[in-house]
Formats: C-alpha cells, structure tokens, sequence
C-alpha cells in the first residue's frame, strides 16, 4: 500500500467516523466543508487543465449542495428562511455547471465565497444550540436560533 492509498484510507475513516457521530448540526458543517473541499480540488483542476477531474469534482460539489444541504431542509417548518436557502444553493448550482462548461474560476470563486459565508454563519449558531441542548436536558425551553436551525434543517 503506498503512502497516498494510506492517507486516503485513513480519511474515509476519519469522515465515516464523524459522519457516524456527528449531531445534526455537525452535519451540515460536514456538507458545507465538503463542498467546499470539492470546489477547491475542481479549481486546482481546471488550472492544470484536467478536465475529467474538474468535472467530477464539480458534480461532487453539486450533488452536496442538491442532494445534502437543499434536501435536508424543511421548507414547510423553516418558512421563509428555508425557502431562501433552497433559492441560494440552486442558484449556487447554476453558477457551477456555468464553471464546469465555460472553465470559469470566477463562478468557483464566487460559490466558495457564498459557501464560506454560510458555513461560517452556522459555526456561529454552534454555542447557542449546544447551550439549548444543554438546557432541554434540563427541562427549560430552548433558545429561539436552536429552534430555527431545527427547523430550517428539520430533515437529517
């Protein structure tokens, strides 16, 4: 086995592991670095002109963002705030099959961006879920984003 069947082994691991124990809410941080994991790997390969690697790693980046963050949300329960997040990530999708056909770094760039911006609004509501958490354990009502990111994100 060479070293980089090793190290990758060993990340499946690490991630099938995480994924096996990880909260809701370190889930869609899980997708959320995923995606953009795959679109930093597409762009490495659109610059070395590796065009069967961008685009898988493109349609792996999609596939999180259609199949992972947009259909774990639960439009009915998170009302309008779910919808806007669907809009976004299809809108995010559109820009990066314009990436894949038109080679265009800039539509990478821009989802990243977008993608950054979310995960790092989600690290931020982290305290306050766990502090809810804690609390229900306790029997007190839960603080109001804990409800919301249960409810925007009602189905995983």
């Amino acid at each position: 086995m060479n070293a980089t069947t090793a190290i990758n082994a060993y990340t499946n691991i690490g991630l099938e592991t995480s994924v096996t124990t990880a909260d809701p809410h370190k889930l869609i941080l899980l997708l959320y670095q995923g995606a953009l994991l795959a679109i930093s790997s597409a762009k490495n390969q659109m610059l070395r002109k590796d065009i069967a690697a961008k685009g898988k790693y493109i349609s792996q980046a999609i596939m999180i963002i259609e199949e992972g963050l947009k259909a774990s949300l639960d439009k009915n329960a998170g009302g309008e705030l779910a919808q806007n997040l669907s809009d976004l990530y299809e809108y995010m999708s559109q820009r990066l099959l314009i990436a894949n056909l038109k080679n265009d770094v800039s539509a990478l760039d821009e989802v990243s961006r977008l993608l950054s911006d979310l995960k790092g609004a989600w690290e931020e509501i982290r305290p306050v879920v766990m502090s809810s958490a804690q609390q229900d354990a306790r029997s007190t009502p839960p603080a109001a984003p804990a409800k919301a990111e249960a409810l925007t994100y009602g189905r995983i």
